[in-house]
């Protein structure tokens, strides 16, 4: 193999090595918000992003997920929601855990850019010749999780707030 080749390949394992632990370690050291920013729009494109901060710094402070109000060009609706884990066997939660870190991701403000891509596929989805998709709704719903100073958990209202409403076009359901 060319010496060309050998450094191209370490050099690619390198920078994935160090982006990764920026991106992953929970530190806030000068370097790393910097290092954050700037694989940030690789990550994303790659689907390299992940969080390993499920219980530090900040755990999710909520219960929640994303469902969709599918409006038909007849007048129906149907909600549709991507799979959630208590809902799910313990086989069907293995096969099916991207969605949920999917839901998790899908719901920051700052991704709204993947908003429009997720209603395209939700619309394909749920759509026939016969019946197609004329709008989809993104929700997200949450209900707070508060621990009560003796410790016991109880359970709170769900909230909801429309992420997006999208007018599906006829090209989007090919």
């Amino acid at each position: 193999m060319p010496r060309v080749n050998i450094v191209a390949i370490n050099l690619f394992l390198a920078f994935h090595l160090i982006a990764i632990i920026c991106w992953c370690v929970p530190l806030n050291l000068p370097l790393f918000p910097l290092c954050r920013r700037l694989v940030r729009p690789y990550f994303l494109w790659a689907g390299l992003f992940q969080t390993w901060d499920m219980f530090a710094p900040r755990p999710w402070g909520s219960n929640s997920y994303v469902e969709a109000v599918v409006i038909y060009k007849d007048g129906s609706r149907q909600t549709w929601s991507l799979p959630r884990m208590e809902q799910l066997s313990l086989t069907e939660r293995y096969f099916k855990e991207r969605y949920r870190k999917f839901s998790e991701v899908l719901q920051i403000e700052e991704n709204d850019a993947l908003w429009p891509d997720a209603a395209r596929r939700i619309a394909r989805l749920n759509s026939t010749p016969s019946k197609p998709a004329k709008t989809i709704i993104l929700i997200r719903r949450w209900s707070p999780i508060i621990l009560r100073p003796d410790g016991s958990y109880q359970p709170e209202p769900w909230d909801q707030h429309v992420l997006l409403g999208y007018g599906v076009k006829p090209e989007d359901l090919r």
